[in-house]
């Protein structure tokens, strides 16, 4: 039987109750998804069956009936701890083999469920953008020029790409809620200390989060009814009780405008527009007041995690590995870590920054009693590209909305809230005071209710299209002017499937032609930009025979409009297939 693309519990509950589906099958078809996507950097230690078995042959043993997670697969981020695998916190340098499961995982395994594999992060989880991995970059589920999200990048795309029911990520400032945003999933972070930390690789420990990813806040609730709970022998786990699902008086909303950011600022500004309305529509159906706040108070607290000494937590956690290992860590995060050793953060300044913190706590409890904050999870997003030549400004632009949650001892849920653009996903997160999970359960009930998260996300009319371009239209060439006059944009550089020829056209300028082969051929290098759909039909019909728009194969199967060349051409014309790109056929 076919396995469907979106696992969820209910449905491999289901099917498993039904012997309609196997919990063999199930991880054979996670194993070759995961091979599928091997050049998406989801993983660190990918799916395998022959570590899958054991847990395989360990569902003997359980009732299904009395397991709630019997036979549901889930991925861990790679700085929590699974017994006799590697936790690398995406630094090979400082991995070990650890002997026993971290306390979560442990928890989730007794109940059933079945870890397939250690999923990419952003290095000892320091980012928010997924860009940060010297084992790659994890490319976004949708649009994979776009950033994943971090620091649990591989731990959501796993989730949204169909290889895992649920996985697990951590949160210390917003790494359980933003990659959930940006690859429309629910994203839950209990309160600090519900769920235990033993066993795993600090950030700032006083801060840390386990979170998890799921496609639906039932599921995500079904992961948190068996994790949660102190534990023994961790020193940072507390007992905090998720209330029954319930409506606070007031949902408050920020006042004034908010800051947008990133390609998909417009978008991404009407996408929290259209959430504001809805947000309303469904709090006066319920008669919820809505109660507009001035949100300088989340800003001045998020200022502390990284422009205060916090950063110097992190310093103690990691600081005698880096110093050992000069040049072990990836360039930007052993940047920021070692600006956690700074003189200015003393012991005087760690007190400072701990009793201004506590004055905001007590502002926020006043002002959140009985009542749940609503914000975009992100203000916008980035391409890849963009993030990695400037890593630093993009990946603050990230946290903007999130970095004050931990630090002020909420719970958060981030939730999908429709579309900024095509495949572009946008999120709003619900938080409460730590006691209060239940409100935020209520209120994401609520609009879930009020289909204001579709099951199914709604089809968005394309308004722009893609195009691959392969010579004078490119970037620095003398014809990029007209894709600017069309008001298209580059989104990438990309190649060709392996099956075709490229040949130099005897024109004056001389122009390339690409041509599918039957057999044979080669990748050939382009430019991906995207074009206004109103401008597109007037450009294709401008461009001379032989050249014409077609569909393109990208290297990983997706056909998208691009130039090609009727196969006549070839006669006369020069073969430059062997110098694969155009550049490299007629340097600027």
């Amino acid at each position: 039987m076919t396995v469907t693309k979106e696992l969820t519990i209910p449905y491999l509950r289901e099917k498993y109750e039904s012997g309609t589906l196997s919990p063999q099958e199930v991880m054979l078809a996670i194993v070759e998804r995961s091979n599928a996507d091997a050049d998406m950097n989801i993983w660190i230690t990918p799916p395998t069956m022959d570590a899958i078995q054991p847990y395989l042959d360990r569902l003997t043993s359980l009732s299904l009936a009395d397991s709630p997670l019997w036979g549901i697969p889930f991925a861990i981020k790679d700085n929590i701890d699974l017994a006799g695998v590697p936790t690398t916190a995406a630094c090979a340098e400082y991995a070990f083999i650890p002997s026993e499961h971290a306390g979560v995982v442990e928890r989730l395994i007794a109940a059933g469920a079945i870890p397939v594999g250690k999923t990419n992060l952003d290095q000892f989880a320091t980012g928010l953008v997924g860009a940060r991995s010297p084992y790659g970059d994890a490319h976004n589920a949708l649009r994979p020029e776009l950033i994943s999200g971090g620091s649990s990048s591989g731990s959501a795309v796993s989730v949204a790409r169909g290889q895992v029911a649920f996985s697990l990520g951590t949160d210390t400032a917003g790494s359980g809620r933003v990659p959930a945003a940006l690859n429309r999933l629910v994203g839950y972070k209990p309160s600090l200390g519900a769920w235990p930390t033993l066993g795993v690789v600090p950030a700032c420990a006083s801060l840390d989060c386990v979170t998890v990813f799921a496609h639906s806040l039932a599921d995500a609730l079904v992961v948190d009814s068996v994790a949660r709970g102190a534990h023994a022998e961790d020193p940072w786990s507390r007992h905090v009780v998720r209330k029954p699902a319930g409506l606070p008086l007031q949902i408050c909303l920020p006042s004034g405008e908010l800051g947008f950011y990133g390609p998909y600022a417009a978008e991404y500004r009407a996408a929290w527009s259209r959430a504001v309305e809805q947000v309303r529509v469904a709090a006066h159906r319920e008669g919820i007041s809505i109660v507009e706040v001035d949100v300088e108070l989340f800003a001045q607290a998020a200022a502390i995690l990284y422009e205060g000494p916090w950063v110097a937590e992190r310093w103690a956690a990691l600081g005698s590995f880096i110093e050992e290992n000069p040049g072990a860590a990836y360039p930007v995060t052993e940047k920021i870590l070692r600006s956690g050793a700074a003189s200015e953060y003393d012991a005087a300044s760690v007190f400072v920054a701990m009793h201004k913190l506590q004055k905001y706590k007590l502002e926020a409890r006043q002002l959140l009693q009985d009542a749940v904050l609503v914000m975009p999870t992100c203000g916008g997003t980035w391409t890849r590209e963009q993030v990695l030549a400037d890593p630093i400004s993009t990946n603050r632009d990230m946290g903007r909305y999130t970095n004050h949650c931990n630090l002020l001892d909420l719970c958060a849920v981030a939730v999908p809230a429709g579309d900024a653009a095509p495949e572009t996903p946008f999120g709003i997160t619900l938080f409460a005071l730590a006691e209060e999970e239940g409100l935020i359960c209520g209120v994401a009930e609520l609009l879930v209710a009020g289909e204001f998260i579709p099951t199914t996300p709604p089809s968005i009319p394309a308004q722009t299209t893609l195009v691959a371009v392969c010579g004078l239209h490119m970037r620095g060439y003398p014809l990029e002017k007209q894709m600017q006059g069309c008001g298209a944009r580059f989104i990438r550089e990309d190649e060709s499937a392996a099956k075709y020829s490229l040949v130099k056209l005897p024109t004056s300028p001389a122009k390339p032609g690409m041509i599918k082969q039957q057999q044979g051929g080669a990748a050939i290098l382009l430019e991906i930009w995207e074009m206004p759909l109103e401008a597109f039909g007037g450009f294709a019909a401008a461009i001379p025979a032989p050249l014409g728009i077609g569909k393109v194969e990208l290297r990983d199967g997706t056909e998208v409009p691009g130039f090609v060349c009727e196969a006549y051409a070839a006669e006369g014309a020069e073969d430059v297939t062997a110098l694969r790109g155009w550049r490299n056929v007629a340097p600027l």
